[in-house]
């Protein structure tokens, strides 16, 4: 289905409550066990721990701060229309990826979602060359099932069910939907029709979908937890090679082992349930912040930033400030520096728009009203900071705390599935951006039309190639040296020879008629018409590379797009396009925007 890159729209946030009820859909919809209390009799502690068990499910299948969007493509052989909805999420250090998508109000995951969560959906098995088939849009045809019968009981008709390879039998690759009842066949040598009608597979444009511009996440050796089916017939094996022997009159049997022996018919993986975690190895979920730590947060980033901007600028005139100063640039250059962003989610969660100010306006007024500041509003609502109590006792008593440490960008280190920086100034992605440093050299090239084919073989030239204006000189001078062309008593015309009337001088300009009835033409003039005869091309040299293995593409080179829309009345939105051509990636470039115009972005 994603054989061809779909058409998303733009990403929204998801509301927490429309994200928990997906979430809730999605444990109702692949049956999901739920911590639950096995009594109605419970104290406050037992629940508030099912309340927090529950609640980590639900992050686990559809993390914090998730997005969604509309997106369109087609299917099947005859391209039918397919439309619908893209869930978009990161896990905590890791880059944001499509996790669930929607068609016809049915919730399928992806093989991101799957390389997480062992056991979610039935694991069908296929040899790995049938598999990667698989992996270019085929569906699985029921001869191509292995490891079977008897099926996994709930791989039923219209069930989401995930394919892996005999050879990594613990990883899915594929997520696909039952045309038959899987489970209930009994052969499948000799049996026709599709058995399982592909969606996703790894390798295809959701699975290489990325705001950073970074390729798919590279699928794990083997998963824990996935492939049971092979653990319990190696289990019962043993169990049934196990030799009794003649043991006491009570027929009972002594085992060293035979506390962590498992019954025979039952998963290894039953009792390895209420294991404890180690408490160096045991790390809980990163709750959401409150309104008052965002709040905080804020408030002790201005007076880091304060204190840190008269610490290095003590000996200059209010502190190295050139009052007044418009609110966004205190926001950008005093504030989200200073930012405590640790993680994704803690970036996602530190926007002024979550404080209780709302907006950089009232968190400035705020400043105002403990006389850290001075503020004014200016003509047309904009607010400006005419001063800045450096020597408050807020600035002067403020504690420093540590700062997340901006890695540098490398080039050429980004890694698949690589952790990817989310969010406002701070953030720092943990896997370089190429675009960061690069050198970028455009060079027009042109193509020659077939019917000036003649006109190269004088100088030994291919026809067929590509050419830069200046190449095609010396190729024409050598047609003309070599056929005599130049007129003897003035050497700047030429002699318009059949080739060149028929070819360059056709007729399509209005003074070829006199260029033929002359039968001359000035030597400059021939050179500018066999080049706008030509057809252009356009290549984008990266770095160190060459013209041979850059890639060519027809017509002229695109410009990056920005726009000034207004919407919903005075609210003014730049709209900047085209960048993904110039090896930019777009959310990196957000990032800088955000903090440079001290405004919000989106991708």
């Amino acid at each position: 289905m994603f054989k061809k890159k779909p058409n998303i729209k733009a990403l929204s946030p998801i509301r927490s409550s429309d994200r928990r009820k997906i979430a809730d859909q999605i444990i109702t919809a692949f049956d999901i066990q739920t911590p639950v209390t096995e009594s109605t009799n419970v104290d406050e502690q037992e629940t508030a721990t099912a309340v927090s068990g529950l609640g980590d499910l639900r992050n686990s299948l559809l993390p914090e701060g998730s997005l969604s969007a509309r997106f369109t493509t087609t299917a099947g052989p005859n391209l039918s229309p397919v439309s619908g909805t893209v869930y978009v999420g990161a896990f905590e250090g890791q880059e944001q990826r499509v996790l669930w998508f929607k068609i016809d109000e049915k919730l399928i995951p992806t093989v991101y979602i799957l390389w997480r969560h062992p056991g979610l959906v039935p694991l069908l098995h296929t040899p790995d060359h049938v598999l990667q088939k698989l992996r270019t849009g085929a569906d699985l045809m029921t001869p191509g099932l292995a490891r079977g019968p008897p099926f996994p009981s709930k791989a039923r008709k219209s069930s989401i069910v995930a394919i892996a390879s005999i050879e990594k039998p613990s990883v899915p690759r594929v997520v696909g939907e039952c045309d038959i009842d899987v489970a209930s066949l009994r052969q499948v040598q000799g049996a026709k029709g599709r058995a399982v009608r592909g969606h996703h597979w790894e390798g295809d444009e959701i699975w290489a979908w990325s705001q950073g511009g970074k390729p798919g996440g590279e699928a794990p050796d083997a998963i824990d937890g996935w492939d049971l089916e092979a653990e319990s017939v190696e289990l019962n094996e043993g169990i049934d090679n196990l030799s009794m022997g003649d043991q006491d009159d009570d027929g009972g049997v002594l085992l060293d082992s035979q506390a962590n022996e498992a019954p025979k018919g039952t998963l290894r993986n039953e009792f390895l349930e209420g294991e404890d975690i180690p408490a160096d190895e045991a790390k809980a979920p990163e709750k959401e912040m409150t309104t008052k730590e965002i709040d905080e947060a804020f408030w002790d980033a201005f007076l880091f930033g304060c204190q840190r901007q008269h610490t290095n600028h003590k000996d200059e005139p209010s502190s190295g400030l050139s009052f007044p100063i418009p609110q966004s640039l205190v926001i950008s250059n005093l504030v989200l520096p200073y930012l405590p962003i640790w993680t994704p989610s803690r970036a996602a969660s530190l926007q002024i728009k979550k404080s209780r100010w709302k907006n950089a306006k009232k968190f400035i007024w705020a400043l105002d009203k403990q006389k850290i500041l001075k503020a004014k509003d200016r003509d047309g609502g904009e607010t400006v900071v005419l001063d800045i109590e450096f020597n408050c006792t807020q600035i002067k008593s403020f504690v420093p705390y540590r700062l997340p440490k901006k890695e540098p960008l490398v080039v050429g280190s980004a890694s698949a599935g690589g952790a990817g920086g989310v969010g406002t100034a701070g953030a720092s992605f943990a896997s370089g951006d190429p675009s960061v440093g690069q050198q970028l050299s455009k060079i027009n090239l042109l193509k020659p039309p077939e019917k000036l084919s003649p006109l190269f073989k004088a100088s030994n030239a291919n026809p067929r190639r590509l050419y830069i204006a200046a190449e095609l000189r010396p190729i024409i001078m050598s047609y003309i040296e070599s056929e005599n062309l130049v007129l003897p008593n003035n050497k700047r015309l030429v002699k318009l020879d059949p080739l060149l009337a028929n070819s360059v001088f056709d007729g399509k300009s209005a003074n070829d008629s006199e260029a033929h009835a002359k039968a001359t033409v000035p030597r400059d003039v021939l050179v500018d018409r066999v080049i706008e005869s030509c057809q252009p091309f356009w290549a984008l040299l990266r770095n160190d590379e060459d013209r041979e293995t850059a890639k060519t593409k027809a017509g002229k080179m695109p410009k990056i797009q920005i726009k000034y829309e207004t919407r919903s009345g005075n609210k003014t939105v730049t709209k900047i396009s085209g960048v993904e051509i110039f090896h930019i990636s777009p959310q990196p470039l957000a990032d800088e925007l955000q903090k440079a115009c001290a405004s919000s972005t989106s991708v």
